[in-house]
């Protein structure tokens, strides 16, 4: 035998959250407005609001920056030799997206339902996807995106600063319009939510039910409608936030299954029939098994 010890074979990081947080920055342009669209789209620093931007916002923008040109050319900058002209702030921001419109009140609904009844109207066809998906409300008084919006600037010599970037935005700045659905997700992103949910799905705790596929699928949608609500702002994760978003579509798949289940086997016992195996083996029978079958007549 040979003395030479065996070597275990090195983990592949088959997904980083470095990959995943640049093409969330690049499906997001694709959204966006950008005066210098090679200059103007990697921002520095995001910040909440223009006050935000002095002497130590604009420092840390520099070293945020020359720590970007070291990780992608590895060559090393002088943070404080970056002119402040150089830097560009991303503000987050409302003020470019329309209001939503108003809920209508009970009053208004009773009178519309009313309508709709004498002059024989078709009710509004409703989101078939709305039940599968849960989609957060970034906010309640504006119009509903598919990120945090945001605007881009740039300072000048006397550190005023002048946008040179817009989200959700058609055209140019003066001319153009807000639009939510011009953009689109990268193919990429879209292949990394794709091995997401396949290696989610191998693990012990989910690989074992029948209707895995039924949960790779709720959790690909759920992914593709807030893949980009993620906040850079509030984290450099998004690894874990899209593992969190997957858990919760599997799990509600199991439960949805749980309850179907458990459906079937009250009728089953009721009938006076054997429930699947999962029942019988639990030890417990429904309320409507102890009180026995149901006998249906039917008069003439």
């Amino acid at each position: 035998m040979s003395d030479t010890p065996t070597r275990t074979p090195a983990k592949v990081n088959y997904l980083n959250n470095r990959d995943i947080l640049k093409e969330i920055h690049l499906s997001k342009n694709t959204y966006c407005w950008y005066a210098d669209r090679v200059n103007d789209h990697q921002y520095d620093i995001i910040l909440p609001s223009l006050d935000k931007i002095n002497q130590r916002t604009i420092a840390e923008a520099r070293r945020n920056r020359a720590d970007r040109i070291k990780r992608e050319t590895g060559e090393v900058v002088n943070d404080k030799k970056i002119p402040n002209t150089d830097l560009v702030f991303r503000i987050t921001c409302w003020d470019h997206i329309p209001k939503a419109p108003k809920k209508p009140t009970k009053a208004e609904l009773k009178k519309r339902s009313k309508l709709e009844d004498i002059f024989e109207l078709d009710a509004p066809e409703e989101d078939s996807l709305a039940d599968l998906v849960e989609e957060p409300v970034l906010d309640l008084n504006h119009v509903r995106v598919n990120f945090p919006p945001f605007e881009h600037y740039r300072i000048n010599e006397e550190k005023e600063p002048f946008i040179v970037g817009r989200s959700h935005w058609r055209g140019d700045l003066e001319t153009g319009e807000f639009s939510k659905d011009h953009g689109e997700m990268t193919r990429k992103l879209a292949m990394m939510f794709m091995k997401l949910c396949e290696r989610y799905a191998t693990r012990s705790n989910w690989r074992g039910y029948t209707y895995n596929e039924e949960m790779r699928g709720q959790a690909l949608l759920q992914l593709s409608q807030i893949g980009l609500q993620f906040d850079e702002s509030k984290s450099q994760n998004p690894f874990a936030y899209y593992t969190a978003a997957i858990t919760n579509s599997f799990t509600r798949i199991l439960n949805i299954e749980k309850k179907n289940q458990n459906i079937r086997d009250d009728i089953l016992e009721m009938n006076g029939l054997n429930p699947s195996w999962t029942r019988q083996n639990s030890g417990s029978k429904s309320m409507a098994a102890m009180s026995g079958p149901v006998v249906t007549t039917y008069e003439e």
